[in-house]
């Protein structure tokens, strides 16, 4: 079995609020011991974390796998390596696959291909409705009893409110957090992009920000009426957050996530890096001590679901993760074929890959920007998404298992798409000089990722 002793390393574990200079003991796959001067079996490889951060293994509950069916763009093997690259041991699949993950034969395909294939815990989430149409729910019992940890139309919203208030009830009864991409189709319609300034001046079609929030608003409606835990997925606008803020300060069972590119991003850098820059970006300007990173007018790689927001909006989402009202966050790695993003702005697929720079743009625009706290963080990546999806993971208790990731918040490194484990390359963080970086990332005791200098040991 997996043995492993990591030593010297500052250990935060904001599940037990231990954050000390100590060692973690990994024996036979599980956490055995958190202490100073902890002693190993003879044989047992040690992992020298001196000057590190080591935290209960990263936990993303929104990634895009593309398997079955659209593995053209990533796989389970590929999607998993990129998130050990990025220091993420646990990973939650999205449902909108092809087929849709929408019935018992389907999960089972995909764990038993995680078990072989992946280098990182995969779980699964499963459909509310049937091939995601938003017309007849899913066998969800079954799908529960298969081995989901949630449901969601991700990539669609349900736009039935009688059947969302379906899936709600039962959800409760079978303990599923349902998992919600807010979006109201009919005021949304064919929008590409932010509606505001930015569209009306680049001529694109507008995705208003209440195309978002009248579903964050039913969601919380549901969520009163039923007792269903839903979660509101990748918000991005002030009044989501508003909206959000209100609802939990009445008790009501209801969370929300947000992705690094709506926290960092605005609707500016459509038009170019340059517009970019000179406003929404002068703060994250003095973060890039060489040449700003470039980029053209409607580059397809800041095309996502939902858009990019102006500045207030990111400052709101901003002011949500700081306050508490959102207690998670994730990437929603959605990786496309390059030749797919090659096409005008209004063909473009939604959607950007976001495993290997999240934590580092989390780090920036979060930690070292002085608005929340490195513990505060790694709770976010780690306890409170473990706590919604009802997981033993997210924290090094005794007994818990082996899941571990070593960080050096303070690493200076510029991303480049072409070194990602990734299949696909569309990330709008290319040549960016990012802050805080994964060192190994361990899993069950086992090291499936570590970063040796330039080489890189998988």
């Amino acid at each position: 079995m997996n043995s492993l002793l990591v030593v010297g390393g500052r250990v935060i574990d904001p599940a037990s609020r231990f954050d000390s200079v100590a060692d973690v003991l990994i024996k036979d796959g599980k956490i055995s011991a958190v202490g100073k001067g902890l002693s190993a079996p003879a044989g047992t490889e040690t992992f020298d974390a001196t000057g590190k951060v080591v935290t209960p293994g990263l936990i993303d509950l929104h990634v895009h796998l593309r398997e079955p069916g659209q593995t053209a763009k990533e796989n389970l093997a590929t999607g998993t390596a990129a998130a050990a690259r990025g220091g993420f041991t646990s990973v939650v699949c999205m449902p909108n696959t092809s087929p849709a993950i929408d019935n018992s034969g389907t999960v089972a395909l995909i764990r038993e291909r995680a078990t072989r294939e992946g280098v990182v815990n995969v779980f699964v989430s499963g459909a509310i409705s049937k091939n995601i149409a938003g017309e007849e729910l899913a066998q969800i019992g079954s799908l529960k009893k298969a081995g989901i940890v949630a449901i969601t139309d991700d990539g669609h919203c349900v736009q039935n409110n009688e059947l969302m208030r379906r899936a709600c009830e039962y959800a409760k009864m079978f303990d599923l957090p349902v998992m919600d991409h807010c979006q109201d189709y009919s005021l949304v319609t064919d929008g590409v992009m932010h509606e505001g300034y930015w569209s009306t001046v680049l001529g694109l079609r507008g995705w208003p920000a209440a195309g978002e929030e009248m579903i964050v608003a039913r969601n919380v409606l549901l969520a009163e009426l039923t007792g269903a835990k839903i979660h509101c997925q990748h918000l991005s606008t002030a009044g989501s957050v508003a909206l959000l803020r209100a609802a939990k300060k009445r008790g009501v069972p209801i969370s929300g996530e947000a992705c690094p590119h709506h926290y960092v991003l605005t609707d500016a850098a459509i038009a170019g890096s340059e517009k970019f820059w000179k406003d929404d970006g002068k703060e994250l300007a003095e973060t890039q001590t060489d040449e700003l990173p470039s980029w053209p007018a409607y580059d397809t790689n800041f095309k996502m679901n939902p858009p990019l927001r102006p500045a207030k909006d990111r400052d709101a989402i901003l002011a949500g993760i700081a306050d508490g009202t959102i207690e998670i966050l994730c990437s929603d790695h959605a990786p496309h074929c390059d030749y797919e993003k090659e096409v005008e702005f209004d063909y473009a697929p939604f959607g950007i890959t976001g495993l290997e720079t999240e934590l580092a743009l989390s780090l920036m625009q979060l930690v070292h920007a002085k608005r929340i706290s490195l513990p505060d963080m790694i709770a976010k990546y780690t306890i409170a998404p473990a706590r919604l999806l009802n997981l033993s993971k997210g924290t090094l208790s005794a007994g818990a298992d082996g899941d571990v990731t070593i960080m050096d918040p303070e690493a200076d490194w510029i991303f480049n798409v072409k070194q990602s484990a990734s299949k696909s390359i569309n990330s709008p963080f290319n040549g960016w000089k990012l802050k805080g970086k994964p060192v190994a990332t361990i899993v069950a005791g086992k090291k499936v990722w570590v970063e040796q200098g330039d080489a890189v040991m998988v």
